[in-house]
């Protein structure tokens, strides 16, 4: 088996539901041992989340870990962490902002006897400004940070089916902690990195600020359909699809050949890529009257060999039934100590000398309490 890009480095993860743990869980990925410090009454909250023994939303999370219990609100329990963290490479907590110092176990107080510790600090809102203290979960920081407002219709608001803000957060927080494990090499010391859900999220929106910042509009859900000519779209048979024409010249002409709908190209509402994002919705009328003769499968086979950019809207099923996704290996198998078998998503990185492993399944709570805390 190849060494991992982390072997060596030690985590102590201080964290629940998300973006901690999806922080955790990318370096464990990469060879590190994270350590999942848990409460002893129950642990992570996501652990409840469905069957007693094992479920999804956890595992989804947590797998390639270790975990401890240890009550934090004891001074034994803080004793305990304090020794771990003697050892650590890394911790990540994500918190409320100062519950950690509260606890005698903020970055001062560990550094002071590890100043090799990168710590990683993960909140809603950030360490200071008027909303450090309020409480941080991920649809607010979608809706705080503008990313929620380019996803829905704000006449008629929805949240979004997945955790985009926990995940973007937990994704730069990992980049943070690899930064400095990298400067700790040349310096010899570790230091603070914090991000927030605020912040991630809002980073993540670089491209529409700086339109924004350009032309003083401000962007909405069809603002980015518009330039970048994407559409979606219901064949004949009922069944989703997009279209993403982008800048290329010869995809708007290949969807003029696949669609037999040459004429438009002397529309004037159409003639060029600037009446097209103007006349948007005229256009997206005109096609989807086109594309409503047809089944899904015979339009993307003719869009394809057109070369134009276009999928289906896949279904979770439909994904991994897809044989791309299947020839990618992103469907894991682990062994599971009471379920037998568990399934979980792969590592969407490639590496050729140090590769990403997905070896183990989330671990029962206090799993590894005799290994690690036996003193």
């Amino acid at each position: 088996m190849n060494a991992g890009a982390l072997d060596g480095i030690k985590v102590l993860e201080f964290a629940n539901y998300v973006s901690g743990p999806f922080a955790g869980m990318l370096l464990s990925d990469l060879g590190a041992e994270v350590v999942k410090v848990e409460t002893p009454d129950g642990g992570d909250p996501f652990r409840m989340w469905g069957k007693t023994d094992y479920n999804g939303t956890f595992g989804s999370m947590n797998r390639n870990k270790k975990s401890v219990t240890l009550d934090l609100k004891s001074e034994a329990g803080r004793a305990a962490a304090r020794r771990l963290a003697l050892s650590a490479d890394v911790i990540i907590e994500n918190f409320r902002a100062g519950t950690m110092e509260r606890l005698g176990l903020g970055y001062e107080t560990l550094a002071a006897d590890n100043p090799r510790l990168v710590y990683c600090s993960i909140t809603g809102f950030g360490s200071h400004g008027p909303y450090r203290e309020r409480a941080g979960y991920d649809t607010v920081g979608q809706a705080v940070s503008g990313l929620l407002a380019v996803l829905t219709d704000r006449k008629a608001p929805q949240p979004m089916g997945v955790s985009l803000s926990d995940h973007l957060a937990g994704t730069f927080a990992a980049y943070g902690v690899l930064a400095a494990l990298m400067a700790r090499n040349a310096t010899g010391r570790g230091q603070m990195v914090e991000t927030s859900l605020l912040q991630a999220t809002l980073a993540f929106l670089g491209e529409n600020a700086a339109n924004y910042f350009e032309d003083h509009r401000v962007p909405s859900r069809a603002t980015r359909c518009q330039r970048a000519q994407v559409f979606a779209f219901t064949a004949g048979d009922g069944l989703p699809f997009v279209v993403h024409l982008s800048s290329p010249e010869k995809f708007w002409r290949g969807l003029l050949t696949a669609t037999d709908r040459e004429a438009l190209d002397t529309d004037a509402r159409f003639a060029t890529r600037e009446a097209r994002v103007k006349n948007y919705d005229a256009l997206c009328a005109e096609l989807a009257a086109a594309f409503r003769a047809r089944p899904r499968a015979e339009w993307l086979e003719r869009l394809g060999s057109q070369d134009v950019p276009s999928g289906p809207i896949n279904t979770i099923d439909e994904v991994f039934a897809d044989p791309q996704v299947a020839a990618l290996d992103m469907l894991k198998i682990l062994a599971h100590r009471t379920r037998g078998t568990v399934s979980v998503v792969g590592n969407p990185v490639r590496m050729s000398a140090t590769p990403p492993r997905v070896d183990t399944a989330a671990p029962d709570l206090g799993a590894h309490n005799d290994e690690l805390l036996r003193e």
